[in-house]
């Protein structure tokens, strides 16, 4: 099992629509989440300083192959219109490599 924690900007104006929709995500995005070995998986909201958001998630992936599954996961039809929603949402982080948009955060502690 490997687990990671990634982070995201949220635009100010888009953090209530982002609860909404996280309030009710839908079954089969719920579904090819699980198919693709993800397990444990936890999105946090922090307002870092006055009006900026950042979005922090943590999975544990379980598979044997992350890039397939994750390809699997984005050619997936329903999840890309999940994810049609949730996009104008959010935001790259400034630090974010070329074409990254959840940065994958380096792990520096942890305890069982």
């Amino acid at each position: 099992m490997q687990r990671y924690g990634m982070v995201l900007g949220l635009r100010p104006e888009k953090v209530e629509e982002y609860k909404r929709l996280h309030a009710a995500v839908w079954p089969d995005v719920l579904k090819m989440i699980t198919e693709c070995h993800i397990r444990n998986y936890s999105i946090y909201l922090a307002e870092t300083e006055p009006g900026r958001f950042h979005l922090f998630s943590y999975f544990e992936y379980t598979g044997d192959d992350f890039e397939a599954d994750m390809a699997r996961m984005a050619a997936d039809p329903v999840t890309r219109q999940w994810w049609s929603r949730c996009k104008p949402c959010q935001q790259p982080v400034p630090t974010a490599a070329e074409g990254e948009w959840w940065s994958v955060l380096e792990e520096v502690f942890h305890v069982d």
